[in-house]
């Protein structure tokens, strides 16, 4: 385990103009409640948010997560306002690798801030977390997720076929990975 990733400040993300990424905050809870009350985001999490405690636990695990050096989330902020997430987690430090996951708030959507997050994300996790594998993956009936990693410079790797249950479906995977050395 490294001894310390550095605390970055809030890093600048390209573009759209405006967008930060920045490590959670506990004044973001009612962000985070109102972004999993979105049906689409309900079930990303293993335990609900429906609550303003829950939300508070759930940035406080992602604290934990990045003190213990197994995940490094990262709010994505316009101005004062929690727009989406951007994170890499199951860190392996021995094969210095990562799982990028992300999500944006329903009024985000469309507006390139997943792409634009993962593309800083990832810049980040290869200079200064050390990494130099990302890995993500998404349900293959999920082509805006798909549009999000191939713009943000992940090539596709492979089907994981049935690796997901929601609802009694099973769902296969498409496999994207990025590599610190590709451009």
């Amino acid at each position: 385990m490294r001894e310390t990733v550095p605390v970055p400040i809030p890093i600048p993300v390209p573009a759209p103009a405006g967008l930060l990424l920045r490590r959670w905050r506990p004044a973001d809870a009612a962000a985070v409640l109102t972004a999993f009350s979105d049906p689409l985001m309900s079930r990303q999490s293993a335990e609900p948010v429906d609550s303003l405690r829950a939300a508070e636990h759930w940035i406080a695990a992602r604290t934990i997560q990045w003190d213990t050096d197994t995940a490094y989330s990262f709010a994505v902020v316009d101005g004062d306002h929690v727009v989406g997430q951007v994170c890499v987690g199951s860190v392996n430090r021995r094969h210095a690798t990562g799982w990028v996951s992300y999500w944006t708030t329903p009024a985000a959507r469309g507006r390139g801030v997943a792409t634009h997050g993962c593309r800083a994300l990832a810049g980040w996790a290869f200079a200064d977390a050390g990494l130099f594998r990302l890995e993500l993956g998404h349900r293959v009936n999920n082509p805006a997720s798909c549009a999000v990693a191939r713009a943000a410079g992940f090539a596709v790797e492979g089907l994981q076929r049935q690796k997901l249950a929601y609802d009694g479906l099973r769902h296969d995977v498409e496999l994207h990975a990025r590599l610190a050395t590709d451009a």
